[in-house]
């Protein structure tokens, strides 16, 4: 087995989630894991047997999420940084999960695709926190690796989701995490080969407008979009609500992985 990333000699940070159940190693400069990846973890419908992939896995933060919380899943990790592909692989020996972690860009054609392993209909979950922002009304950031991690095209969220479309079984289910201001865009991604859409809104406090959307598709979906209720992440006070508590410490799943 190989030795585990050297955190001081790659300048990384060791940070507990799920309120301590999972450790992960990260770059201590650049795009770092939050909140949004858990939630999107919370929000994965996910069984034991279950092929899930997640796609721009990072250091594997939502996807060994899923694996933690759900006994006996066949992950792959789907990464185009080669250096954050080696620390999620450290990461999930460090936390005992399985994991395959594939160095790959997510627009890359099919066959790269099935030479990896990830041929079509073959997985039963994908899960993904693509690029975001936009680009003409965000100022990108000097760190070219956080540039990338946040920064979307306008192919972005088309692309990533027809690769997902492709990997997935019929009946399989997308889950995504977007801005809130996008939600026209991702339901016109979504509208070839997808269907039975829910929606759950984020906000960060309860008098302001949502800054996130949780949203989960299956291919081949018929039966109508469903908004669910929004999750509040902090109170009027300003505290986290107990609900956001309780699903970032690992203890409770949101609704989209409930149904």
């Amino acid at each position: 087995m190989a030795e585990l990333v050297d955190p001081a000699a790659q300048s990384l940070t060791e940070d507990g989630f799920l309120g301590g159940r999972l450790r992960l190693r990260q770059p201590a400069a650049g795009h770092r894991a939050g909140h949004d990846a858990i939630l999107l973890a919370a929000s994965t419908r996910v069984r034991a047997g279950d092929r899930v992939v997640e796609f721009g896995s990072g250091v594997g933060t939502a996807g060994l999420a899923v694996a933690r919380r759900v006994d006996g899943t066949d992950l792959v990790l789907v990464e185009i940084d080669p250096s954050l592909a080696a620390i999620a692989r450290d990461n999930a020996r460090l936390n005992g999960l399985a994991a395959e972690v594939v160095c790959l860009d997510i627009t890359g054609s099919a066959e790269t695709f099935a030479a990896a392993g990830l041929g079509p209909d073959s997985a039963d979950a994908v899960l993904m926190n693509p690029p975001f922002h936009d680009a003409g009304r965000h100022r990108g950031s000097p760190d070219p690796a956080r540039q990338v991690a946040h920064l979307a095209t306008a192919t972005t969220l088309e692309g990533w989701v027809h690769a997902a479309r492709r990997v997935l079984k019929s009946g399989g289910a997308l889950t995504l995490i977007w801005r809130a201001d996008g939600l026209a865009d991702v339901l016109s991604a979504l509208g070839r080969g997808f269907g039975s859409v829910m929606v759950q809104p984020v906000h960060g406090n309860a008098d302001k407008p949502a800054i996130r959307i949780l949203v989960r598709a299956t291919k081949g979906g018929r039966a109508p979009l469903v908004l669910v209720p929004g999750l509040l992440l902090n109170d009027p006070s300003g505290h986290p609500n107990p609900i956001a508590r309780a699903v970032l410490a690992g203890e409770q799943i949101l609704p989209l992985a409930q149904s």
